[in-house]
């Protein structure tokens, strides 16, 4: 039988060269075609405008005094701003940090400062987070290295630099020392850091070159047929590698124009807006798909227009699948594995997989991508069983910005990215994803280690150890539940723990249930079994474990 070993042989080659000067050659061979279309401000951006407006946006930055390799952090929900400053980074040589728009106050203290960050471009707020305000509560003390702040909107705040100030035209001076900045940049320098939640505690800041976005982009819209004539409908937020990569650059290294429907995912709003712009694609974690196919107004709607798309961050349920396909129309949706660090695509379906293909794996290996399934031990196990999936190739990032030794526990010394998850491959070279190695809980798409929540927990006053796990859940796929075992003489409430999370950790990461415990099933060795944890919550609650095909 064959080795579980799969190379993405391509007769394409890669792209040596960095997102700016691809993104400069697309915009002056697609001009006039539509590039950015932002529904909820207005915003109808050609390639060509797109372009000018990206390169005054960077010369402007340089001009503030910021150096390439500098770090500027991007706080905002989906906007015209955010896909500016993402490209105006890449041609100034920037490193763009994504901050989650859902972190609070420590979160973002931690991801600014660990990434060093000089300037940030910061949303004034959304939904329940006041990022200026926070940004203030923090203050100059708490962000040492934060030079400029830079505030998207009409709004205007002391010591704040509004975003349309970079938007007015770059003076020649300004171009000129762009172009100069701009020439002498490498395809392998870093240009993103985006923060994964860790095992241990603190999240690491996955840092990916233009090397490394710039090719996945194309290769993932290479498997969904994209050209020019394609019309992208993006929901899902640009901070994670599903709107910036599968999303924005697999729309510019083909010509397509890209759509956002509105700051967050409102599934209303992604319906008027796939019907109005004659959409042929759309994004989406699953649970995006169901509001959509179970909102009231639903058959109201034309989406004939809708061909591919890509469905990702979760298993799908066939149901799900099939009404894609039939309800909207969407017969050549593919569905997507990866993680950031390998930015973040190895595993793609094919438009012409059979539905059964599509619910029950995640494609085959994307071009130019290597993936061996290995045993406990490193050895490459037989086609048809489980392993540990590891990548390798020119989507593996740089490593974990400023943590060699975490970086070295992650990817060895023959360059293999060890990615955690348990996989199988097929005879046709199919991947299923069968578990997770570590306890990562995939809630509505967002990816949460149990640690780094137990790890706040912890800090709870009462709390003498807390150990959390995920359950199912028929809305987001998993919910978080802790098990607390309080000091002694303490009293809590499953309240007040939750309002001790509140406004410092992001909402999803906030358990939902909460069971206070005098000890936890533990092994002879003293490790915590938290598959019997899962299991006593399943039938305590009485939970319903969701089954795919």
């Amino acid at each position: 039988m064959a080795d579980s070993y799969v190379h993405g042989a391509s007769s394409t080659p890669l792209f040596g060269e960095t997102i700016g000067t691809h993104f400069t050659r697309a915009a002056q061979q697609f001009a006039d075609r539509p590039a950015l279309i932002v529904r909820h401000q207005g915003v109808r951006w050609t390639y060509g405008e797109m372009l000018r407006r990206a390169e005054d946006v960077a010369a402007n930055l340089l001009a503030l005094g910021l150096k390439p390799g500098d770090r500027i952090g991007i706080w905002s929900p989906n906007n015209s701003e955010w896909a500016l400053t993402q490209y105006a980074t890449a041609i100034a040589g920037l490193i763009l940090v994504n901050i989650n728009p859902a972190y609070r106050l420590t979160e973002v203290e931690y991801a600014l400062n660990k990434a060093g960050c000089a300037a940030i471009i910061t949303a004034t707020r959304f939904k329940t987070s006041e990022y200026v305000t926070m940004l203030e509560v923090l203050g100059a003390e708490k962000l040492p290295l934060l030079r400029h702040r830079i505030q998207i909107g009409a709004e205007t705040h002391k010591g704040y630099l509004n975003f349309s100030a970079l938007m007015e035209p770059a003076s020649d001076a300004a171009r000129a020392h762009l172009h100069e900045v701009s020439s002498r940049l490498q395809c392998d320098d870093p240009i993103n850091i985006q923060f994964t939640s860790g095992t241990t505690g603190a999240p690491k800041g996955a840092t990916l070159t233009h090397h490394n976005i710039l090719n996945n982009g194309f290769f993932i819209g290479e498997a969904q047929r994209f050209t020019e004539r394609d019309v992208v409908c993006i929901p899902v937020p640009l901070y994670h590698c599903f709107g910036m990569v599968l999303g924005n650059l697999a729309c510019t290294t083909h010509g397509a124009a890209i759509v956002y429907p509105g700051e967050g995912f409102d599934p209303l709003a992604t319906l008027e807006a796939v019907q109005a712009e004659r959409c042929t694609a759309l994004y989406g974690v699953p649970t995006m798909f169901i509001a959509q196919l179970n909102h009231p107004d639903f058959a109201k709607f034309d989406l004939t227009t809708l061909r591919t798309g890509i469905m990702a961050g979760s298993p799908c349920p066939i149901e799900v699948m099939r009404r894609a396909i039939t309800d909207m129309h969407m017969s050549e949706v593919t569905i997507a594995y990866g993680m950031t660090e390998t930015s973040p695509v190895s595993f793609q379906s094919s438009t012409t997989d059979s539905i059964e293909r599509r619910v029950s794996t995640v494609g085959r290996i994307h071009p130019h991508v290597e993936v061996k399934i290995v045993d406990a031990e490193g050895r490459i196990v037989p086609r048809g069983t489980a392993g540990e999936l590891c990548t390798r190739g020119y989507s593996v990032m740089q490593g974990y910005w400023g943590e060699p030794e975490r970086t070295a526990e992650a990817i060895d010394a023959a360059r293999w990215m060890h990615t955690g998850d348990l996989a199988v491959i097929d005879e046709e070279g199919f991947c299923n994803i069968v578990g997770r190695i570590k306890d990562l809980v995939i809630r509505g798409g967002e990816n949460i280690y149990p640690r780094e929540v137990e790890e706040f927990l912890f800090r709870h006053p009462k709390v003498a150890e807390v150990q959390v796990v995920g359950v199912p859940d028929t809305k987001f796929g998993e919910e978080l539940c802790a098990w607390i075992r309080l000091k002694p003489g303490e009293s809590a409430t499953a309240e007040e723990i939750r309002a001790h999370c509140q406004g410092q950790i992001a909402h999803y990461k906030i358990p939902r249930y909460v069971k206070f415990v005098e000890e936890f099933p533990m092994t002879v060795t003293g490790k915590v079994q938290k598959f019997l944890m899962r299991e006593r919550m399943i039938e305590e609650l009485g939970l319903t474990v969701e089954k795919t095909a």
